[in-house]
């Protein structure tokens, strides 16, 4: 890329080194003065969703410590700005694979006949819970991998909207898709590292109950193991906050899968508490979000496909027509073409947040972008090569 005069060049998103690198910090420009602890300065639960407007803001979000609203309020503003880019990124990832996942579903999946001998035999052997529980595992699994495959593009094209969008700058679908590509392999590592490091912590949480139980005393296995539970799910949700940041620092820093892990976990650290309550409230927006579409038309798919909503209040298993399928498929890709962006936006703008206040990415930001009094490109920071300005 050529870097004239004309266009500034992209921020620099590896951690700043050299002699022109600012110290790191907890604030920006104006925000001077004592921050407090972590988790009680400027943008933390403590202050409200406002913040001062005085900072430069190029693009969707001032270029300070933002707070939780101004997060979720920057990764809907990405949706407007970007609409045609964001929206159209979304929904072809999303139409994809829930067609594939609706193909593996109807063509291998659709038969719920073993199932159904497991509710006719209130004693099953456990050879018999395993032929018949095979298709339902083997069914998960397929839909996983290719939900995975499918959040893995949208990740990382849309993080790299995000980079720009925080810049003010606009960016086609080839550009965020000809800057994301090489690193897709190792996004594909990270997002199965980390929940494979989860089911490890489970599975060693339980195991303890479930050797008990294989000697015979099926009752005190069945405590053990769910005590196990109980110490593996805080755990699990430790590990995931802890390296909920890994993402974006993989993109934009353009790191390797346990670089960007132990970057994660650096970013995240005497922030935990903030961080997993942004997660979370995302989360829980996500859901809603989520059921307002899919409740309808799924409603819509058992009218029109046949089936009985009762039979699926009660937990009944029943076969499932191809209308159901397409039905309940076409919802779940409006459901992901405008949640998709919310969670990948949310998580991008938590990374910068955190680096703003720890390492004056703020300052950064507006070199890149142009905003006038904060000078050009320190000598120390070389602009990327790549085109995109997570490189």
């Amino acid at each position: 890329m050529n870097w004239s005069k004309e266009q500034p060049p992209a921020a620099q998103w590896a951690p700043p080194t050299g002699p022109g690198a600012a110290p790191p910090t907890e604030s920006g420009p104006g925000w001077g003065g004592p921050s407090g602890p972590e988790g009680w300065g400027h943008g933390n639960w403590g202050t409200g969703w406002a913040q001062p407007s005085a900072a430069a803001k190029p693009g969707i979000i001032p270029l300070r410590p933002l707070g939780v609203g101004e997060i979720l309020d920057g990764a809907v503003s990405t949706m407007r700005a970007h609409w045609r880019t964001v929206l159209g990124i979304s929904l072809a990832v999303a139409v994809v694979t829930q067609a594939a996942t609706t193909l593996v579903t109807g063509l291998w999946f659709r038969d719920s006949a073993g199932l159904e001998g497991l509710e006719d035999n209130p004693n099953p052997t456990l050879d018999e819970t395993a032929d018949a529980l095979t298709g339902t595992f083997a069914s998960l699994g397929v839909t996983w991998l290719i939900t995975m495959l499918g959040t893995i593009v949208a990740t990382a094209m849309l993080t790299v909207i995000v980079s720009r969008a925080v810049l003010g700058r606009p960016v086609s679908m080839a550009e965020s898709w000809s800057s994301s590509r090489q690193q897709l392999p190792r996004l594909f590592g990270l997002l199965f590292l980390v929940p494979l490091i989860i089911a490890v912590v489970a599975t060693l949480a339980m195991t303890p109950g479930l050797v008990l139980s294989s000697t015979g005393d099926s009752d005190g296995g069945a405590a053990l193991a769910s005590l196990g539970v109980l110490v593996a799910v805080p755990v699990a949700v430790w590990l995931w906050i802890r390296f909920s940041l890994a993402a974006p620092a993989l993109m934009l820093e353009r790191q390797g899968v346990i670089a960007s892990m132990r970057r994660s976990a650096r970013l995240v650290r005497r922030a935990w508490w903030r961080i997993f309550g942004i997660q979370l409230l995302t989360v829980i927006l996500i859901f809603f979000v989520s059921a307002v579409i899919e409740i309808p038309t799924s409603i819509i798919a058992m009218t029109t496909g046949g089936e009985s909503a009762m039979d699926w209040l009660a937990g009944e298993s029943v076969p499932t027509s191809w209308t159901f399928l397409i039905v309940v498929g076409i919802g779940a890709v409006i459901s992901s073409t405008v949640t998709f962006p919310i969670s990948a936006g949310v998580t991008a703008l938590l990374y910068m947040d955190q680096r703003i206040r720890r390492e004056a990415l703020d300052l950064e930001l507006a070199r890149a972008a142009g905003v006038p009094g904060y000078g050009t490109q320190p000598q120390g920071l070389q602009p990327p090569h790549d085109t995109s300005p997570g490189s």
